[in-house]
């Protein structure tokens, strides 16, 4: 009797103590998780903020008021970022856990505004550096300089004047930019064809990764995906078109900044070629995910035919 019941005793010391090793391993694996979401928050909102004061850093004497007006933003921004990433629940970035879209669109949107900030610092203070990045967005600048292109749109529109001097200057940034957005596009599709995106050793999550996609908006969610994925594509496609049209709308009756101005050229045009590439990127994995969800379903009826088929 005394042997059972110290049997039974070091049978509950042990599942005490494993108990207490799970507990004290599910802590770890806690602060760990919570350790990482907190680097990688800093970490965003860090390249944010660096990316907001690129042309400020780079750019030759720029007015202490911009500079002020530069490191506001950049705050601000990085506090939206910090938040946004940081928190367990999804905000308004999309495809936040579905690496690497949002790196390729930030690494597009980063090339953008340091080549252009390179090429802008040049015309102060050339350098080789300078003077080779300035070769290949006219070259680019000029093979795109064709009736209806968006470069030759852009470079219209956005300039003010007919100086030669002043056309160049936004076509050299248009056709550096749109090479940037291209070449990122393609980077993309390569992920996407490769089977790298979305990574298939982890689920994908619709409602973390498109927190504006409500899925119980009516209507089967594949057909509203692609829907809303032809829309983006066809955004992407037409937005180098209006965007220059709409800029010059809009300008009407204000003093031109585009060029007087070398951060307004660096924003407008940055802008202008991310904005497209970013929703056809949009676009494109809309579809993909389309398609996963579609594939899901197929394999769940299959596997339901083939439970009734073992039933029978």
């Amino acid at each position: 009797m005394g042997k059972n019941e110290a049997v039974r005793h070091n049978v509950g010391e042990n599942g005490g103590t494993r108990r207490g090793q799970s507990t004290r391993t599910d802590r770890l694996k806690g602060s760990t998780v919570v350790v990482s979401n907190l680097t990688g928050a800093v970490t965003r909102a860090l390249l944010v903020m660096i990316l907001i004061a690129t042309p400020s850093a780079i750019l030759v004497n720029p007015s202490v008021d911009s500079r002020q007006m530069v490191a506001l933003v950049a705050l601000f921004s990085g506090v939206l970022t910090f938040i946004e990433y940081y928190s367990t629940y999804p905000g308004l970035v999309e495809f936040r856990d579905a690496k690497p879209f949002n790196r390729i669109r930030f690494s597009m949107l980063f090339a953008t505004v340091l080549f252009l900030s390179v090429i802008e610092a040049g015309r102060v203070e050339p350098t080789t550096m300078s003077q080779f990045i300035h070769a290949i967005g006219a070259l680019i600048g000029y093979s795109m300089d064709f009736p209806y292109s968006p470069v030759r749109l852009a470079a219209e529109l956005m300039s003010t004047s007919s100086n030669p001097a002043e056309y160049e200057t936004v076509r050299t940034a248009a056709g550096m930019a749109y090479l940037i957005s291209l070449i990122s596009l393609a980077i993309f599709v390569m992920q996407l064809k490769s089977g790298a995106w979305p990574r298939r050793d982890s689920a994908f999550n619709v409602w973390v990764n498109l927190p504006t996609f409500d899925p119980s908006a009516g209507g089967d969610v594949v057909e509203r995906l692609h829907r809303d994925a032809r829309v983006n594509i066809a955004l992407g496609f037409l937005l180098p078109f209006w965007t220059p049209l709409v800029l010059n709308i809009a300008s009407l009756g204000f003093e031109p900044l585009s060029v007087a101005s070398p951060q307004t050229l660096i924003w407008t045009v940055s802008a202008w070629s991310f904005l497209p590439a970013s929703l056809f990127m949009r676009g494109i994995a809309m579809g993909r995910v389309a398609e996963m969800i579609k594939e899901k379903r197929r394999a769940g009826v299959l596997a339901g035919a083939g439970s009734g088929l073992a039933a029978a």
